[in-house]
């Protein structure tokens, strides 16, 4: 089972570097993860969600490929050497709008409404992990100035997540 985990940051690029963090663990096969987002407000109030994967692109990329190798399969009995192109165009096409419209991982409207409540300048960090060794993971956390914004963890593990960030919280205060 999955656990969500969002976290508060004073600045984007204090969240920017959690999320990277997170994707160094993943590669130490530390933590897997199914998705991990940073929200913040733009210059602009609108609220910019910053996801790893952009299932838009996926979709086309995956949409012209199979269109492609259609219309290849069908060109030869049916003839007409634009067929592959035209077929490709249109599975692109579909490919980008279904990909558009699917919601993998996090949902993105409970992700909005926390961005909507965010003050200027703050972001929130959300991570939907699906395994992780724990006590390394805080480990590498130890870091992070941030606070506990919600998650689906234990209250155990939840208390060890706010132990961790507020210490470092502390160490950060000091040091300034």
């Amino acid at each position: 089972m999955s656990e969500l985990v969002s976290l508060l940051f004073d600045t984007k690029e204090e969240a920017i570097n959690a999320k990277v963090e997170f994707a160094r663990m993943q590669t130490e096969h530390l933590v897997e993860l199914e998705d991990l987002a940073v929200v913040y407000r733009g210059k602009n109030g609108r609220v910019r969600l910053d996801q790893t994967v952009d299932l838009a692109a996926v979709g086309a990329a995956s949409g012209g490929f199979w269109g492609l190798l259609i219309g290849f399969l069908f060109s030869i009995p049916f003839g007409g050497p634009l067929l592959p192109i035209v077929t490709g165009v249109f599975g692109a096409g579909f490919g980008a709008i279904s990909g558009k419209l699917t919601d993998y991982g996090i949902d993105d409207e409970m992700m909005r409404q926390v961005g909507r409540g965010l003050d200027e300048g703050k972001a929130a960090l959300f991570v939907l992990v699906r395994k992780a060794t724990i006590d390394k993971v805080l480990k590498h956390l130890e870091r992070h100035r941030a606070q506990v914004l919600r998650t689906s963890l234990s209250e155990d593990l939840e208390a060890k997540l706010r132990q961790v960030l507020d210490h470092a919280g502390q160490q950060s205060a000091a040091a300034e």
